[in-house]
């Protein structure tokens, strides 16, 4: 089969290019074996530009900021070519702390958040309670992000699968063994199995596993494990998404849909370990408790681990490949669910126009010395 784009992925981002690059009137296969089981399966869905804001992350946080404006017309879009309504959380982000330490790096925090413009508001721990009844009474003083989103990631993927092929978007259920190369050039790849598809560019989006397609140059793409955990119960008990820092570890809070709440999440350079550990689930829950109390009383139905995306500077890889006909969607680290609106729209326009749109300029891979 031949086509116009082959993108390697199935997940969000790799479907937002395809879905984005089919409205623009391009003809697009998407190859993978089981779409929406890696990173996206697992994701809490954040969409927090600001609370996920780190120093030296600027140009990042610009172009999070950005995709999130897109959120709700993306999914209005996706509701007209579906009828599917993902339902996006608007109740904001509290990051909470505990002791004097904990009030003194939120300062510092605000302060940061001040320096680059953004709207964050401080709270004494009794206002904190106030906004989230659940909230354990040591809740010392917290940060509230109003802007910060959340989205379930397992109603969004097949809203965006769907929408994707009632586009024309074909979905080759099969793995990508291996890029094609015609005198140099990308032109389409290899399946698993036996089989191939031909096509005039090809979009790498396999998220942690995008540095192991045989064929394609190596990117600086490894895997950062996480282990998170879902829970039933939860109407009720928390509005929005609550962050904190207990013991030194990072904690989040996401609830979903009526009464799920995902606790999340580990991050562990072990490679493609695929084990949920004793400890990590120990960490998570007590860490957990910790900061909502009455996460004890609801029942755990999950457990699982994936592997983030991760880049030297935590940002992704967008644009040219150094190998002409191979495009990057990849690197996403923890904003891949974020980022999914933008980048969709960024790497059609330049499948379109063949041209790297602004935005993504500053995350070529060749800011590693790749080419």
């Amino acid at each position: 089969m031949t086509c116009d784009v082959a993108v390697a992925g199935g997940g969000l981002v790799g479907l937002s290019v395809a879905w984005h690059a089919a409205r623009r009137g391009l003809s697009v296969t998407v190859v993978d074996d089981a779409p929406g089981s890696g990173a996206s399966r697992a994701a809490a869905g954040m969409l927090a530009p600001v609370s996920e804001a780190g120093y030296g992350e600027e140009a990042l946080l610009r172009l999070c900021l950005a995709s999130l404006e897109r959120y709700p017309a993306f999914l209005d879009a996706l509701a007209a070519a579906t009828g599917v309504r993902v339902p996006l959380r608007t109740a904001g982000t509290l990051v909470v702390g505990f002791d004097d330490d904990d009030v003194r790096a939120l300062a510092d925090l605000q302060r940061f958040h001040g320096e680059l413009g953004l709207e964050v508001h401080r709270l004494p721990g009794r206002e904190a309670r106030r906004r989230e009844p659940g909230l354990s009474p040591r809740v010392r003083g917290a940060l509230h992000v109003a802007g910060d989103l959340s989205v379930d990631p397992r109603e969004l993927h097949p809203a965006l699968l769907a929408a994707a092929e009632a586009a024309g978007v074909r979905v080759v259920r099969a793995r990508a063994a291996g890029l094609l190369r015609d005198g140099g050039r990308a032109c389409g790849l290899a399946l698993d199995g036996g089989g191939e598809v031909r096509a005039g560019a090809v979009v790498l989006a396999l998220g942690a596993h995008s540095g192991h397609l045989p064929g394609a140059p190596a990117l600086p793409v490894r895997p950062v494990k996480g282990q998170i955990l879902r829970l039933r119960g939860a109407a009720g008990l928390l509005d929005g998404t609550v962050r904190a820092l207990v013991r030194g570890r990072s904690v989040y809070l996401v609830p979903q849909g009526e009464d799920g709440l995902v606790v999340g999440a580990t991050v562990e350079e072990r490679g493609f370990d695929a084990a949920v550990t004793a400890g990590g689930v120990h960490d998570l829950l007590h860490d957990a408790i910790d900061v909502v109390p009455g996460v004890s009383e609801l029942e755990l139905t999950e457990t699982l681990a994936r592997w983030r995306p991760g880049t030297p500077d935590n940002a992704p890889l967008l644009g040219p490949s150094g190998v002409p006909g191979l495009v990057l969607a990849t690197g996403h680290h923890r904003n891949g669910v974020l980022l999914t609106p933008l980048t969709g729209e960024l790497l059609a326009e330049l499948l379109v126009a063949g041209e790297r749109p602004g935005l993504a300029a500053p995350f070529g891979v060749e800011r590693f010395g790749c080419s």
